[in-house]
This record gives structure tokens, C-alpha cells and sequence, in this order.
């Protein structure tokens, strides 16, 4: 007798029919499943895999199913949203675009039991491996899942407080873009099941998502757009131009709040892809039209959509919604705390904190010395630096270096470098042509500054690198853990405050305080060093992946090693020794890399 499965739902991603078997052990993970969902409109919040009771197998009754309940439908929800299986699938490295369809792991809806009400059966969400249907047809019988199960989640349902869209401006908009009254009519899914958007927007005032079409005229735009340059298809970022404001610049800037809000939840998958589909907007010459967007690499079908939601609305349905949502401007609150990653962030929010007086009179004793001092000067290292002052704590800086020692030499990193107007912070690396002279000299250079009352507080002192005897980070193997020494070299982050002020007008000091952090290099491996410090974060990353994939090397900072034998691959020097100056190194490192040069202004990809 056949077995009585639940319905399947199946969904497309990049994996090859072939490839599947192979692939699923590395795509079986929790947040996989819930990036997987949340793209589609699936939204959940965690629960105990516990506290629900799973799915019981067959047993001597004919259906060991408990016979599902019928909904209380609203007029505005589709019949099809009460599918109760779904199946969610991926590959870690993928962008936010779908591919071609292929099938991983299943994914249902519990029904629930005889004891649930009727806003409860559908309310939650079980990923499991693909596993568990192959095993239950080669035991011939159904299997529990618990040994399957990926991911559970309670199924949350976001209702917008948009008023509907107005009939004659949708007809006016599709007369403009080439179509006629009747081309919805001609325009419906085809689609055997519904999409994410369908599935889950429950409220009468949501707006319908709108069809992605292609009129005659855009089929004309589109032929005459300009081609996609070379470098852009490239998979890293390093290898591109980016420069600091793109013509896409107001567009990438609504993405970049939504990777925030990736990140502020805790999606690193999801941070990964937008972070990708940001640095190739960012380096894209030309102002974009939709179907531009689409034949971006690492934006896809994705990053149409939303752009096509942008282009008509001004704004992204999702920030407007989050800008509303008290925990999200709660965690953004804390996630700007120095000294606060998004982790944390999330555990203050689970303590019941909402704001910074919350954590000053419940936690304050809990958090460490450098959290206190991030709360204590929250609203003055909010502020941004211009240039013209980064400039002069930089000067302040090599000032005070040269004074202990003759010789040194800065270059000043970070958004500075690459042309920003204002900073968050000020970077500097500082540099001898002797080795002794940076062999331990941050600890010296912050005392000298201590002494002047221009550094007020030392959050973090590292000397890691004087310590390995100022040799590039070892490579220890493929089982490195993932981010360990990713940057290694002796740094000081301080607060800074300029300590001269007209003491007639005020008997305090009313400069207000700044982030500083200083680096100190050998000379040696001073290339690594300004390159690993000033491109963006993108940039960054992919430096280390085309390093690691195309050249077997490991890039770090404090210079490049063989990922083959370990040993130290010296980019820098040549027949003559080390280069001249840090400028010369860098550019160095660029030529031996296999890269063309990229000046820092086209280092920006955010």
C-alpha cells in the first residue's frame, strides 16, 4: 500500500538534481532554513524543539494523520495559504537570487492536535532534511522527524498600515509603462503553488506585490542599455573599481538598512548576500533600470523586486515596517553601544532592557569596562569627525611617535582614506624602517598620549604581533577556525579628547570625545598592513577569498603566508630590500597579488 504522505511543497534554489545527495549535509542548518523562509515571507520566531510534540509515525491505523481543521479565512486571504507542508532549501554561498529548481529539505506546518485552536494549526514551522522522506520510502513506513528536524518556528504575520493602492494610479502606471487595462488579465501565475507574498499577507490594507513585466518599450530600454562592464563579472569585489558615491548611491543606501537589519537579527547568510548584491550595485557605472538590476551578478530576481518596490514607492516596504517596530529600533539603540555586537545586543533586549537608562540601572555592574565607557560617551561617539580634524589627530599622533623615535611614518586608514567627508572614527598605522622601533612601541606611543591628556581612556591594547617576534599570523590548516586572526597586528582603540580649550569660557573641557585606533606595523609587511585597514568591508573579504581560492595564500594584515606549506610569502621587498615607503609596499602587494591597482577611492564597497 502506498505510503500516506502529508502534501510536499517544493521550492527551486541553485542545487543540481545530481548535486543534491552530496550538498545536503552542507546546507542543513538552522539558519539556512529560516533565511530560506523569511525570503519568501515566511517570518518566525524561534521555539523550544521541545515544547511541541513531532510528528508521530504510522501506526496500525490506516491514516496516522490527525484529520486536518478548516480555517477561518478573512476575504482577504487566499485559499492557498492554508497549505499546510512546505520545503525550504539552499546552498550557504548563494546570493539572494533563485536559480534552477532542484529539492533538499521538507518542511511543514504542524496540523496540531485535538487540544489546538483553530488560529493555532497553522502556526508552526518544521524544516527537515530530505533524509527523512528518502529513509521513510526505504522503510516503507513514515518516520518521526525528530532526528530530521533543522529548524522550528512559530509563524509571525506582519500587517502593514498602508493605505491600498488607488485603481486609477495603478492603470495610469501600466498605460505608462506600455501595457493596456486589460494586460492583467493576461499577466496571472502560472505557478502551481502561490507565492510567499500570497501565502502570508493576511491584512485587507497590504498592498499586492506587483507582477515583474516586461513591456515593449522596456524590451526597447533594454536593448539599447549599456553592456555590463568586465570587471563586474568577477566574483570578487577587489578586482572592481567602487567608487565612493555610485549613481545607484540613494538605492544601495535603502539595501544597506536592510543587511542592518540582517544583522541585527542575526543572519549571517542574509548579511553575506546583501552585503555581495551591495558591492555590485556600488561598483555598477551607470544609473539602473529594472531590468539592468536583474542582469547584475549578485542581485538577481531579489534585488529587482525590490528595486522595482523602491522605484514606485520611494521606500522599502521592510524599512518603513522596522522603523515601527519597537525591538528593532531597541536592538539598533544597543547595537550602537561601542563595545556591543548584534549578539548582545539581542541578549540586553531579551533581558527586558528597552533603552540605555534600562541598562544603566538594572545591568550596569554586568557589563564591562568597556561597555560602560561606550554608554557613558553614547551621544559623542555618535558623532561624526570631519575631515580636517582626522587629519589633525593623525598629525597629533606622529607627533608624539617621532618624538620617541625618528623615522616613523603614518598613513591614516580607514573610511578617511577612502574619501569620506566625515568618519565614525580615526585609523591610523604607523610604521619604522627598523624593526626594533615597532617591536612593542604601541604601549610607548599611548603612555606619550596618556601623559598629554589626549587619550582618556585605553579600551582594548593588543601586542600579539611583538609577541610572535613581529612575524606574519602562522597558517595552522584548513580546521582554523573561521575569523580567528583576522586581523593580528599591535593596535591600541582609545578614546580620544583634544585637551586644549579656552579655559575662560568653560572650567570644563567641552571637546567632545572620539574613537582612535592606532596600528603599528613592521615595515617588512607595512603593504599588508594599509591595504587590510582601508578597504570596505566587502572589499576586505573578498581580498581573503581570492587569496585563498585563486592564489592558495592567506591574507592577514600582518602580511601573507602559503596556505601549502605555511612558510611567509614576502610581496613587498625586492632586489633592492623592503620599499621605500608604505605606499610603495602596498602597491606592491597589489602586482603580486594578480590584481589590478585599486586606489582607496575605489576600495568603497561599504
Amino acid at each position: 500500500m502506498p505510503l500516506n504522505f502529508p502534501s510536499i511543497y517544493l521550492l527551486p534554489t541553485h542545487i543540481k538534481p545530481d548535486e543534491l545527495l552530496e550538498l545536503e549535509s552542507k546546507i542543513s542548518n538552522k539558519e539556512r532554513a529560516k533565511f530560506e523562509l523569511r525570503r519568501r515571507s515566511i517570518l518566525t520566531e524561534d521555539i523550544n524543539l521541545s515544547s511541541i510534540p513531532l510528528f508521530i509515525p504510522e501506526t496500525q491505523t490506516d491514516n496516522p494523520y490527525p484529520p486536518p481543521k478548516r480555517r477561518k479565512l478573512s476575504s482577504s486571504v487566499s485559499p492557498k495559504t492554508t497549505r499546510d507542508y512546505r520545503q525550504t532549501i539552499g546552498s550557504e554561498g548563494e546570493s539572494l537570487d533563485d536559480g534552477a529548481s532542484t529539492f533538499s529539505r521538507v518542511s511543514w506546518e504542524d496540523q496540531g492536535s485535538g487540544n489546538t485552536t483553530d488560529e493555532d494549526d497553522n502556526s508552526i514551522v518544521r524544516v527537515v532534511k530530505l533524509s527523512w522522506f528518502m529513509d521513510c520510502l526505504a522503510q516503507d513506513h513514515i518516520l518521526p522527524i525528530d532526528k530530521y528536524l533543522i529548524y522550528q518556528g512559530r509563524r509571525l504575520q506582519k500587517i502593514s498600515n498602508k493605505p491600498p493602492p488607488n485603481p486609477d494610479d495603478i492603470l495610469r502606471r501600466a498605460r505608462q509603462e506600455g501595457g493596456d487595462d486589460n494586460s492583467a488579465a493576461r499577466g496571472g501565475f502560472s505557478h502551481t503553488y502561490a507565492s510567499a507574498s500570497q501565502h502570508f499577507r493576511t491584512s485587507a490594507h497590504a498592498k499586492s506585490p506587483e507582477l515583474v513585466h516586461e513591456s515593449t518599450s522596456e524590451h526597447e530600454r533594454r536593448s539599447h542599455m549599456p553592456p555590463i562592464p568586465d570587471y563586474l563579472h568577477t566574483t570578487y569585489s577587489c578586482q572592481r573599481p567602487t567608487p565612493a558615491s555610485p549613481p545607484n548611491d540613494s538605492f544601495i543606501d535603502e539595501l544597506e538598512k536592510i543587511r542592518t537589519l540582517r544583522t541585527l537579527e542575526g543572519d549571517k547568510i542574509g548579511i553575506r548576500a546583501y552585503s555581495t548584491s551591495i558591492a555590485s550595485l556600488s561598483a555598477y557605472p551607470y544609473l539602473i533600470s529594472h531590468p539592468a538590476v536583474a542582469r547584475l551578478p549578485g542581485c538577481g530576481n531579489k534585488i529587482a523586486t525590490l528595486y522595482q518596490q523602491w522605484k514606485a514607492n520611494g521606500y522599502l516596504e521592510e524599512v518603513e515596517e522596522a522603523k515601527k517596530d519597537p525591538k528593532m529600533s531597541a536592538l539598533k539603540l544597543f547595537y550602537n553601544i561601542w563595545g556591543v555586537a548584534d549578539t548582545t545586543a539581542r541578549e540586553f533586549y531579551k533581558k527586558g532592557w528597552r533603552d540605555l537608562d534600562d541598562i544603566v540601572e538594572y545591568g550596569w555592574d554586568s557589563l564591562s569596562r568597556v561597555q560602560q565607557i561606550g554608554i557613558k560617551y553614547y551621544d559623542e561617539l555618535q558623532e561624526k569627525l570631519p575631515r580636517r580634524e582626522v587629519e589633525e589627530i593623525g598629525q597629533v599622533i606622529l607627533n608624539h611617535a617621532n618624538k620617541i623615535r625618528k623615522g616613523f611614518e603614518m598613513v591614516i586608514v580607514g573610511g578617511y582614506r577612502r574619501g569620506k567627508r566625515e568618519s565614525g572614527d580615526v585609523d591610523v598605522i604607523l610604521s619604522h624602517p627598523d624593526a626594533v622601533a615597532t617591536f612593542n612601541f604601541v604601549a610607548a606611543i599611548v603612555n606619550s598620549l596618556e601623559k598629554e591628556k589626549h587619550i582618556t581612556h585605553t579600551l582594548i591594547m593588543s601586542t600579539k604581533n611583538s609577541e610572535r617576534g613581529q612575524t606574519p599570523v602562522s597558517w595552522k590548516g584548513q580546521d582554523r577556525p573561521a575569523g580567528a586572526g583576522f586581523d593580528t597586528l599591535d593596535k591600541a582603540l582609545v578614546v580620544w579628547q583634544d585637551p586644549y580649550w579656552d579655559k575662560t569660557a568653560s572650567s570644563k573641557n567641552p571637546n567632545p570625545h572620539r574613537r582612535v585606533d592606532i596600528i603599528v606595523s613592521p615595515w617588512k609587511t607595512a603593504g599588508c598592513a594599509v591595504i587590510g585597514w582601508t578597504g570596505g568591508t566587502t572589499f576586505q573579504r573578498d581580498l581573503r577569498r581570492y587569496c585563498k581560492h585563486v592564489k592558495t595564500l592567506k591574507f592577514d594584515s600582518s602580511g601573507v603566508r602559503s596556505r601549502t606549506d605555511g612558510s611567509w610569502v614576502d610581496l613587498e621587498s625586492d632586489s633592492n630590500g623592503p620599499a621605500p615607503d608604505m605606499l610603495t609596499a602596498e602597491k606592491r602587494v597589489f602586482e603580486r597579488l594578480g590584481l589590478e591597482w585599486r586606489p582607496p577611492e575605489e576600495r568603497c564597497t561599504r
